[in-house]
């Protein structure tokens, strides 16, 4: 079409069982541009949106379908500044998503994304079609360069049937490919110490900043095999950072009292113990994706994409309140194949076939090898994963879980997906079936032994303390003996269904599913069940666990236009969702059943059973919602959201040995509220607030759908006092991205979040939640502070020979430099920087060594203390946030 003027400009196309397209396209003066719109089937009811217009802040009015979901597109994770070049930090901008710690230190640099007020470990996550759940400790299991995406969709709550093992959220990312024009990116991103705040508790003036260096390196490049028929695209991201744990005043305090007791002898085989001002911890990554797409004929298109995620990390899992000698080298291989074909069989036919296979190697591989640690309560924080002990041995066992020292795993997934439309019917039917055969590992099995001290080094040194030193010493020491420390597992899951999208009247649309899912051999270990298992004579229970048969999910949801421009959408569904815990909660269970320790090689560990009556955790969503377009530039909607789940995990701590049921409950209800505008041709935004509730049963604070959750009472599970908030609750969450247009040709991207204050749980030495006054503290009397973060992205692109452009851009990290300790307070009551008078019994705060001049505790804000940044496993993008930081870098895209 010639002669258009120069504008915006928006083209369509339909065909009969086709979906309607649109492309969105700008004609700039005196140019030529080449327009391609695909059409698709209708079953797949997919709006292509072409030529960078497509992003978050560009969304569309949905009268199909009852999902909430964000689709975050290839333009936004080039424009959106990215904390850490981890691209799930942007999918937070979906309503009903908030950052939270990853749980997991075997898989670095993977943020965690949570949905439903949960820790984000029960999220479905597939890439390219194949499965990339991690099926031991939950979450995403490999990495992928941000650079390497075209798009991924975050759907948050009433997924259709064809998504199956979840019971919170699904993430579907598509990976970027060739086309018939060469295209690729080279880019350079610099970050230095220089360019970063200070963590205001564990590195504050005036002792030096605490070092750090960051490069990446982004090289993608696409094109034409043969034009028109086979293309190809590879992505290759290198990260080279040296980072560092900086040691504030109060545990170099610490530490040089610990150095003091053993330079005095007190420590058996240790004459003395160096106390550096910080720790290096240097990270090598390698990404890289390649990709080759095939259309075999007018009917069959093919592709197939290889990727792997290899890096090192040495001093790994050290903390702020730990030594060196608690560190280890993580040494970490992924790999993943998927070959996938699409298929037309006729004009109302499509068949999508899906073969994945992944695999993994993962060793840990511990700084110094003593046969002890020693654990004092300065180093425990709320957030601590990586471990008690401040110098020795790193146990690689915390509060929450046992992290295993070697992991290997292969999955090998089969999916097909066939489609079929006729007259007001859309009717999809499927089956997943994945096979891990390998699901195998390691915890540590050295034989060891853990002194855990109620007291402080530096109370020790006090006068006439020594002799209490030797007798914790002796008093404090558990004795592990030397297992064979391994796990293994052939694991078998079977996912089907069948839905149909039913176009009852041209303003109702209806979307019926029903899934089942189950497993083979999800209670099997080293080929043996858990009748094998020699805890089975304490009597804990009297029975073993089966694969779960009856998980039957049916799905139900209606969207509806209230108008006939459809301007109006009202949509609204209801459903069950099932998936299985990972792995790692019962994994001592597995451990046990192990030759060496039935045979009595290896002594016997303490008791760990699984509860017989097991049921496959599920969640029951809810959802009613309305949305509205003003105009073309002005979109407003608001989503409820109720989810109950039933049958998740907890442990039971007997005095006989541990039994693990699912039995826990959780509840989420949650309002969300987003507008999105364009102000003008400059300035596009997208903003959404959810007001939340979530609450489970715990001893301390639990998750929904987690492995962490434990019971103070064995004898009464579900006492009083123990069922409130999660530890991801967040009342009030507001999050903006916008993008700007400024003159001179200048670029503004921003992320902005802001979320009150999550719940933390003061407790004893003992595990148990503390008592103040008296009365034994809730799961909801103390929080931590609100986080709030902005970031921004300036750029400024040159354009040169027609498809060259030059794009040098600083990012700001926190820009106003706050404070987010989040709810990384210290929990420990023993542990506080002011000691209170009786450990069983809180009254009054010490002020003085011998706690002769006391203050009385009047309120539980007095028991408040932030703790340190946990150095560098918690990273950007998290609840505990890194201070300012600025990025330089620049682009090259043609």
């Amino acid at each position: 079409m010639e002669d258009l003027l120069p504008g915006a400009y928006q083209m369509s196309a339909s065909a009969g069982g086709f979906a309607a397209a649109q492309a969105k396209v700008v004609v700039a003066v005196s140019s030529v541009r080449e327009i391609t719109i695909t059409l698709r089937p209708k079953a797949i009811s997919e709006k292509i949106m072409v030529d960078g217009d497509a992003s978050i802040t560009a969304a569309w009015l949905e009268t199909e379908s009852a999902v909430h979901q964000a689709v975050i597109y290839r333009q936004d994770i080039a424009t959106i500044p990215l904390a850490g070049r981890s691209f799930a930090n942007i999918a937070y901008l979906a309503p009903g998503t908030e950052p939270v710690e990853p749980s997991d230190p075997t898989k670095a640099r993977i943020t965690a994304v949570a949905t439903g007020g949960s820790s984000g470990l029960n999220n479905e996550v597939s890439v390219d079609g194949g499965d990339n759940s991690d099926d031991y400790i939950g979450g995403f299991l490999q990495n992928f360069s941000p650079d390497a995406l075209e798009e991924f969709s975050f759907r948050t709550a009433q997924m259709d049937a064809d998504t199956g093992r979840t019971t919170a959220g699904s993430v579907v990312i598509t990976t970027r490919g060739g086309t018939n024009e060469w295209h690729g990116d080279l880019a350079f991103y610099e970050r230095a110490a220089p360019l970063n705040g200070r963590f205001p508790i564990d590195n504050p003036s005036p002792d030096h900043k605490q070092p750090f260096s960051r490069q990446n390196y982004v090289g993608t490049l696409g094109g034409p095999i043969v034009e028109g028929r086979l293309w190809f695209f590879a992505a290759l991201e290198y990260v080279h950072e040296n980072a560092s744990i900086a040691y504030s005043p109060a545990s170099r305090g610490q530490f040089s009292a610990l150095a003091q007791l053993a330079s005095d002898g007190m420590i058996p085989g240790v004459a003395g113990i160096a106390v550096p001002d910080n720790v290096s911890v240097p990270f090598r990554d390698y990404l890289a994706t390649v990709r080759l797409d095939w259309v075999q004929s007018n009917k069959a298109h093919w592709f197939l994409r290889g990727a792997t995620d290899n890096y090192t990390e040495h001093n790994a899992l050290v903390q702020q309140g730990a030594l060196p000698s608690t560190g280890a080298t993580s040494h970490n291989n992924y790999l993943s194949l998927v070959l996938s074909q699409q298929y037309t069989f006729a004009t109302n036919w499509l068949g999508s076939l899906v073969l994945n296979a992944g695999g993994l190697h993962l060793t840990q591989t511990r700084n110094e090898t003593q046969g002890f640690a020693l654990a004092f309560p300065f180093t425990t924080t709320s957030s601590t994963i990586t471990g008690f002990e401040t110098y020795g041995d790193n146990q690689f066992v915390t509060g929450i879980a046992a992290f295993p020292v070697l992991r290997n795993q292969e999955k090998y997934q089969v999916r097909y997906d066939l489609t079929r439309v006729t007259g007001r019917h859309t009717s999809q039917f499927g089956i997943n079936f994945i096979h891990e055969p390998v699901l195998s590992g390691a915890l540590t099995s050295n034989a060891e032994t853990l002194v855990t001290f109620p007291q402080n080094p530096a109370f020790y040194l006090q006068p006439g303390n020594l002799v209490q030193f030797s007798a914790d010493y002796n008093a404090g020491g558990v004795f592990r003996p030397r297992t064979d420390g391994g796990f293994s597992q052939n694991v078998q899951r079977l996912g089907i269904y069948a839905e149909d999208s039913w176009r009852a009247t041209s303003n109702l649309t209806v979307n019926a599913g029903l899934r089942y899912d189950t497993t083979f051999g999800l209670f099997i270990a080293s080929g043996r069940d858990q009748s094998f298992n020699p805890a089975l004579g304490t009597g804990l229970v009297s029975d073993i666990p089966h694969d779960y048969r009856k998980a039957i999910a049916p799905r139900l949801g209606i969207a509806r236009p209230l108008d006939r421009s459809q301007k109006t959408v009202l949509r609204a569904g209801v459903g069950l969702y099932y998936d299985d815990l990972a792995q790692s909660g019962w994994v001592t269970a597995f451990q046990a059943v192990n030759t060496g320790t039935v045979s009595g090689e290896f002594p016997a560990p303490r008791a760990a059973l699984i509860d017989p009556n097991y049921h496959t955790p599920y969640a029951l969503h809810a959802t009613a919602g309305v949305q509205h377009a003003f105009s073309a530039s002005w979109l407003v909607s608001a989503d409820y959201t109720h989810e109950t789940g039933m049958h998740a995990y907890r442990n039971y701590a007997f005095e006989q040995g541990d039994v693990f049921r699912s039995d826990n409950r959780s509840s989420y209800d949650a309002l969300s509220l987003t507008m999105q505008g364009n102000v003008s041709r400059r300035a596009h935004f997208t903003a959404h607030y959810t007001l939340a509730r979530a609450n489970t049963w715990g001893c301390v604070l639990g998750e929904l759908f987690d492995y962490v959750n434990g019971v103070c009472d064995p004898q009464n599970a579900f006492a009083p006092g123990d069922y409130g908030p999660s530890g991801e609750d967040v009342r009030h969450r507001f999050v903006l991205v916008g993008t700007f247009q400024l003159p001179g040709g200048f670029q503004l991207a921003t992320l902005a979040q802001a979320e009150s204050a999550r719940p933390y749980t003061l407790t004893t030495p003992a595990g148990d939640r503390a008592v103040v006054n008296g009365v034994k503290t809730t799961l909801d009397e103390l929080r931590g502070t609100p986080y709030i973060q902005a970031d921004l992205r300036v750029s400024r692109p040159f354009t040169f020979h027609d498809r060259w452009t030059v794009t040098p851009f600083t990012e700001f990290f926190n820009l106003f430099n706050r404070n987010n300790p989040g709810a990384n307070f210290v929990s420990n009551i023993s542990a506080l920087p002011t000691p209170v008078n009786n450990l069983a019994n809180a009254t009054a705060l010490c002020l003085n060594a011998d706690c002769s001049v006391t203050r009385p505790i009047t309120i539980l804000n007095q028991l408040r203390a932030p703790a340190g940044a946990l150095g560098d496993f918690f990273g950007p993008g998290t609840t505990v946030g890194i201070p300012f930081a600025a990025q330089l870098g620049i682009k090259l895209t043609f």
